[in-house]
């Protein structure tokens, strides 16, 4: 499967005739976003090479609750990887194929929650350490404002506010837009990278 660069959606012909680029087209149709596209798409081409490339018109429950138990028993994957996956293949069957199934029987994943791996400040300064801007600036940014990298990367000018200092994320995790504080530390910096990126847009050398 093509993997797109930097989140740039996949091309697909304006009439396609593969069911995977019918469903991504289907998806646009209906406003779904990117990053929901790709994580769809992803666990309905995991579940039809799960059962041998079948046709998914030739499939129903069994099979559906066959890959989630695969997913819970084999992968060991967490509760909410298996939902994702179920949420992904509910729309595919349900919303875009029009074809409904039973109430569906399989082992929940269980995977115990393990507390997240967390950075010390020593450390985030040696990986940062590591790097040039602009990526080391990007980088400072998601660490003192906590921005997800979706996030980072569709920051825009006019979303900052330097006078309050503030950083407005737009359409964040559950499309909700919300406000994070901007680490004065960085204000020059970015200020520096905003006139870099206006000269370069001027062609200016």
């Amino acid at each position: 499967m093509t993997k797109p660069a930097h989140g740039v959606p996949v091309a697909i012909p304006n009439q396609p005739t593969r069911l995977i680029d019918q469903f991504r087209a289907w998806l646009r149709r209906n406003n779904y976003r990117y990053q929901t596209e790709q994580t769809y798409v992803h666990w309905v081409v995991a579940y039809i090479r799960f059962h041998d490339k079948r046709h998914p018109k030739e499939m129903g429950a069994p099979e559906i609750e066959k890959f989630l138990d695969y997913l819970a028993v084999r992968r060991l994957c967490s509760v909410g990887t298996q939902k994702i996956a179920l949420n992904a293949l509910n729309c595919f069957y349900r919303k875009f194929m029009q074809i409904d199934f039973e109430k569906l029987s399989f082992r929940n994943a269980k995977r115990p929650p393990r507390v997240p791996v967390v950075l010390s400040d020593n450390e985030a300064m040696a990986i940062f350490s590591k790097l040039n801007d602009p990526w080391r600036l990007m980088a400072e940014i998601m660490y003192g404002t906590g921005l997800r990298v979706s996030e980072m990367l569709r920051l825009r000018i006019k979303d900052i506010d330097f006078d309050q200092g503030i950083i407005i994320v737009r359409e964040g995790k559950g499309r909700k837009d919300r406000v994070t504080m901007l680490p004065a530390s960085l204000t020059d910096r970015i200020c520096t990278q905003i006139d870099l990126a206006k000269e370069e847009r001027n062609g200016r050398p």
